[in-house]
Order: C-alpha cells, then sequence, then structure tokens
C-alpha cells in the first residue's frame, strides 16, 4: 500500500484519489471531503474543526484560581442503616435525606469493581462527605472501612453517637500512605 504524505498529514487510503492543494492558503481538499482519521506532524492549525470532549486522565492543576466549582452529590431518598457503598466515582458528597434507623457502616471505594486502592496513587488525598439524616433517635456511622477493610479514624474528639433531630455531616480526608494502607481524618457537624 503506498502511503501519501503532504505537508505533514498522512493516510493510507487517499494514495490513488485526486487531492487538492490551495496554493495560497495550503488548504487541502480530500475526494468527498472524507478521509478518517488523519495523523498530524509537526505545528498544525485547526480551524473550522468540530472535536469531541475529549477525556481528561491524570490532569494536573497547580497555582491558579478556580471560581464557581461545581460538585456532584449523590441524593439518596433511603434511610442509612447496615453496609453503605460510598462509591466516590458517583460523587464526593452523598446525603441520605431519610432518619437513619440504625448506626451503619460506610465503607469507602471508588467502585464496585475498582478499589478506591487502585484509585489513588500513594501520597493521594480525597476528601469525602457524608450526610446523614437523623430523627427523634439519632444514629451515626460507627463502623468506617476501605475497600471492605475497617479502619480507625482520627478524630478531635470521640465520636460516639449522632445528634437527634438533625442533618450529621461527616467529612472524611482518606490519605493513602501506602499500598492498602490510609490515614483517616473525621468531623463530625451538626445541622439543625
Amino acid at each position: 500500500m503506498s502511503l501519501l504524505k503532504t505537508a505533514g498529514i498522512q493516510h493510507p487510503s487517499v494514495a490513488t484519489q485526486s487531492i487538492t492543494i490551495n496554493a495560497s492558503t495550503g488548504e487541502i481538499t480530500f475526494p468527498n471531503n472524507t478521509i478518517g482519521d488523519v495523523t498530524l506532524t509537526g505545528t498544525q492549525t485547526l480551524t473550522n474543526k468540530t472535536l469531541t470532549s475529549p477525556v481528561i486522565n491524570t490532569a494536573t492543576f497547580s497555582d491558579g484560581v478556580v471560581k464557581g466549582l461545581e460538585e456532584d452529590i449523590n441524593v439518596v431518598a433511603a434511610a442509612a442503616t447496615g453496609t453503605i457503598n460510598f462509591d466516590v466515582s458517583t460523587a464526593s458528597v452523598w446525603y441520605y435525606t431519610s432518619d437513619a434507623t440504625a448506626n451503619h457502616t460506610l465503607n469507602f471505594r471508588y467502585s464496585s469493581g475498582v478499589s478506591l486502592n487502585t484509585a489513588l496513587a500513594t501520597g493521594d488525598a480525597i476528601t469525602l462527605v457524608w450526610l446523614n439524616t437523623n430523627g427523634a433517635t439519632a444514629y451515626y456511622p460507627s463502623t468506617i472501612q476501605i475497600d471492605g477493610n475497617a479502619v480507625t479514624p482520627k478524630v478531635p474528639a470521640a465520636i460516639t453517637a449522632g445528634n437527634a433531630s438533625s442533618i450529621d455531616a461527616y467529612s472524611f480526608t482518606i490519605i493513602k500512605t501506602a499500598s492498602a494502607t490510609f490515614t483517616v481524618l473525621e468531623t463530625q457537624t451538626k445541622f439543625a
């Protein structure tokens, strides 16, 4: 198969087709204006092009100003009880709007198929918020897990109960210090 090389654009499917190059603008026109994927080499300028939304992996942002940042919240019309799998991939804030019916376990994981240990690199930290609604009888997350393994959070004061007739906000900063090893900082704030 022959390969067309013109102005830094390479594509094997147009080797036997005629193309037009505008001498004044450098614009290249291919038959039917469709050639599929192309490889651009060197510096190219794109004008009047439609780009699909990119997927950004491992982006780094430093020393910038962020204004009007919006955060996802997972609002669940249910009562906290049993073990609640807090999937970080869903949202970093979870809000159960019905009155809790028992003390419960929060199991932090990235998703049902990916562990938080896999999603975080050593030295990474993530802050998550659990909003627990209480009625006349107060309950709280009495057991904290990461990927199904119990952890003991560090707290400014012991958390041994929830607050009646309020929403308790629990903030967890999870720091990965080594493989499957985490330091967890927890606070509880009453909103009534």
